[in-house]
């Protein structure tokens, strides 16, 4: 393939539209070479903020000047006041993800605890979304191990449905019922009222309301054993015993202190790590950290409210009541009222000096203290495989490459990236290959690395290719168009070892280093993607119906055809005229369909 010249940026000067911006409240959005968006801002005035962003006198921090060194274009957005920018300033950073913005790189959302209180029999089910649709949710449980335990002891004690079906005709109970695990509501064995009172004491142990709850189920317990009905009593008693264990494990906090967000941070380099526990009823549910990147000169306000707007918009996850800080954030009055329209209902931000909340505040600090400690490791790992390559810096991200295809058909190429110690699996890519005819794994190599790499700003600081020199070589050439050239390596097997770009022998990799086993986890998850969505390729082909390529034959026809043969050894027999009397088929399609079964009997 001839090597291309990369093409040259026409520079463009973006002061240029400040005149025409207007003087009013709503969203900026600063745009790179090829339109790229490299950040997404709020403003009450644009004018103004987007002014002092080109000031020879701005006192930006680190991240915004190397961001203005890259501005080729602003565009904007006017909204009707300023909450109304911060609501669309939190969904457009959500959906572009712009490389200068405060970006959670955690992809998952948290779980919730549905119970479905708006249908007559209500059901528990795992969520991870809220919504305002009547029904009553707990959590968020990070990590889900919690979420897990409560609803084994729900499951185990109070029989409350786990199933979807819908109740309106009675039917047979199903094995959850012979299994004691359900009161099979549907088949008329448990009342409406009776099975509501089930449901509430879910909600109580929910709730961590547990004197309540057991009195409640004590009090029903002597009821029992006064009519004697002293097995009903005994399953009553086995239940409260279990409940008692089970309440042994929560993390109780304090009751009184309801339903609060506690985030703590500490600044680490040019980074800050956060620190988030999760209090629901006065029982700490879960806790999760975050690493903000490039954060360094940035004020404690700016950081908070990043990191809030990123939170609770990206992650889906419902505001508190409260929510406690070090320090309030910037816009703090605007960010209350957009975190009050997703609650629901007010959302306090309070700094607490003293007290049960001043203690947790200082625990999340020190947590987010050793969580910033653990993360070094990889620092020096990353330290060391610097000096193995010979490269001037250590590598923060590293992008792995890897093609799969059998005999040359369905041909993949996939990508994935590690950064911070993990892999991110929402920048993970795979592609089919197009340009590519035949068993060539080095021109797929080539089509793979030039299609991700094009369209990924920045690219990886390290790139590794799973394969040897020549695989290598593939992946130069495609990489030499790309204006910022990222490093690469090979990584081959048996043995394990690794061909730097330099000339030279290659690196051992079986020296079990911490370096080597980075490169080779790298490079076996890569591999392992490819292979996968290969496979998956395959799958989809070898179950695909030999009808769905006869020309002629569409999706009715099809199940007509299997309507009447039942089978394709039925339909392969059958005359031209018997396909042709086929409702919904015409003898034009009954002789293409039969010339492509003929074809496929002479081809096996």
């Amino acid at each position: 393939m001839p090597r291309t010249a990369p093409k040259e940026q026409t520079r463009l000067d973006p002061r240029r539209k400040l005149p025409t911006v207007p003087r009013k409240p709503g969203v900026y959005i600063m745009k790179g070479p090829r339109e790229k968006v490299l950040y997404v801002g709020k403003a009450k005035d644009l004018r103004a903020r987007l002014k002092s962003y080109f000031q020879k006198s701005a006192d930006l921090d680190n991240r915004k000047r190397a961001m203005m060194g890259q501005v080729q274009d602003i565009s904007w957005l006017v909204t009707d006041g300023e909450l109304e920018a911060l609501a669309l300033e939190a969904n457009l950073i959500k959906q572009m993800r712009p490389r200068f913005n405060v970006i959670l790189r955690d992809d998952k959302n948290y779980p919730y605890i549905k119970i479905t209180v708006n249908e007559e029999w209500p059901r528990l089910e795992v969520v991870r979304r809220v919504s305002r649709d009547g029904a009553l949710y707990f959590g968020p449980y990070v990590p889900a191990g919690g979420m897990w335990e409560a609803l084994g002891v729900i499951r185990r004690n109070f029989g409350v449905r786990p199933c979807r079906y819908r109740l309106e005709k009675p039917m047979r109970p199903c094995i959850q019922h012979q299994m004691g695990k359900c009161p099979a509501p549907c088949a008329g064995k448990i009342s409406h009222e009776d099975y509501r009172k089930l449901v509430d004491e879910v909600i109580l142990f929910l709730k961590g309301r547990n004197r309540e709850l057991l009195e409640a189920l004590e009090a029903r317990m002597r009821q029992l054993s006064g009519e004697l009905r002293f097995e009903e009593a005994a399953r009553l008693r086995d239940r409260v015993h279990a409940l008692r264990r089970a309440w042994e494990t929560q993390k109780v906090i304090s009751p009184e202190l309801g339903d609060l967000d506690v985030v703590g941070y500490v600044r680490e380099g040019d980074g800050a790590q956060v620190q988030v526990f999760f209090v629901r009823n006065g029982i700490m549910v879960g806790a999760k950290d975050f690493l903000l990147k490039d954060v360094a000169g940035m004020a404690g306000g700016e950081l908070l409210h990043n990191f809030l707007l990123n939170f609770y918009a990206a992650k889906e996850v419902l505001p508190p009541a409260e929510l406690v800080l070090a320090e309030l954030p910037e816009d703090t009055e605007a960010l209350s009222a957009w975190l009050k329209e997703r609650r629901g209902g007010k959302v306090a931000l309070s700094v607490p000096r003293r007290g049960k909340k001043r203690a947790l505040l200082r625990l999340a600090e020190k947590n987010a203290r050793h969580a910033a400690r653990s993360r070094r490791g990889p620092e020096s790992t990353l330290q060391e495989l610097a000096r193995r390559l010979g490269l001037s810096a250590p590598p923060r991200s590293i992008g792995a490459f890897d093609v799969s295809n059998l005999s040359g058909t369905e041909a993949v190429g996939a990508f994935v990236y590690w950064e911070d110690g993990s892999f991110w699996k929402d920048r993970y890519r795979h592609l089919r290959i197009h340009g590519v005819q035949g068993v060539d794994d080095y021109a797929m190599i080539e089509e793979t690395v030039r299609r991700v790499l094009d369209d990924m700003e920045p690219p990886p600081d390290l790139v590794v290719i799973d394969g040897g020199r020549a695989h290598l070589e593939a992946a130069s050439r495609a990489a030499e168009v790309l204006p910022a050239l990222p490093v690469l390596v090979a990584v081959a097997k048996k043995p394990d070892r690794a061909f730097p770009s330099s000339p030279g022998p290659p690196l051992d990799l079986e020296d079990r280093s911490p370096s080597s086993l980075l490169l080779v986890k790298i490079r076996d998850e890569v591999h392992r993607f490819a292979i996968s969505f290969h496979k998956k390729l395959r799958g989809r082909r070898a179950l695909a119906s030999p009808l769905e390529t006869v020309p002629g034959i569409g999706k009715k026809r099809r199940l007509e055809l299997l309507k009447h043969f039942g089978n394709m050894e039925a339909m392969r027999k059958a005359s031209l005229e018997e396909l042709a009397r086929v409702p919904g088929m015409n003898r034009r399609a009954a002789a293409a369909l039969k010339k492509a079964l003929a074809g496929e009997e002479e081809g096996e």
